[in-house]
């Protein structure tokens, strides 16, 4: 089995925590990516849908996975398994680093997952149109929110201008890598890095 950590990536304007809809442990939230054969190297034709909420039997009748699916040209079965708890919304701060963040780990078991597909049921908050220094001085007096948006990342960029903020707020340059985790305990909490 080997751990692999979803980081995505985009360049907020105006914008702070992006995530999917129902937070980054959204149960029924769809990713979709490719996956890659361990056995043959084959990668599938058509992305595949894992979520949290869609649980089934191992065929050894030993635990569960969200995906069990055999490969076309091997046909060698693999399975995934959906770990929450890892994952945090990406801010404005890490995005104007060029940093990006871990949405969810995958529990890989004969296959590698590529090619992650950004879709509909993504959420982010206007970050705060006044300037830095303003920013500063409002969230010393007051708790700031922003407006918050619902997001179709179907087309790789969202732009639309916020009422309560006057100002525009904008994501593009989407991206995304899979990256292979360790499991450690840490604390009495299980994390992966």
């Amino acid at each position: 089995m080997v751990f692999f950590a979803l980081l995505v990536g985009a360049e907020l304007d105006g914008l702070t925590n992006l995530q999917p809809r129902g937070g980054c442990d959204d149960p029924s939230y769809p990713y979709y990516f490719k996956l890659r054969c361990e056995s043959c190297g084959e990668t599938s034709a058509k992305t595949t849908c894992v979520s949290l909420d869609e649980v089934v039997q191992l065929p050894t009748g030993k635990g569960t996975a969200n995906l069990l699916q055999k490969c076309k040209l091997c046909s060698r079965e693999g399975s995934v398994v959906v770990i929450p708890g890892q994952g945090t919304p990406l801010t404005a701060e890490q995005s104007q680093k060029g940093e990006m963040t871990c949405l969810m780990v995958f529990e890989c078991r004969g296959y590698e997952p590529i090619e992650f597909a950004f879709g509909n049921g993504w959420k982010a908050e206007s970050h705060a149109c006044y300037g830095f220094i303003g920013v500063l001085i409002i969230s010393l007096f007051f708790k700031v929110h922003g407006t918050p948006f619902d997001i179709d990342l179907s087309e790789g960029e969202f732009d639309e201008y916020d009422e309560k903020g006057e100002c525009p707020v904008a994501l593009s340059k989407l991206q995304s890598t899979f990256k292979v985790v360790k499991k450690q305990g840490f604390h009495g909490k299980t994390r992966y890095v």
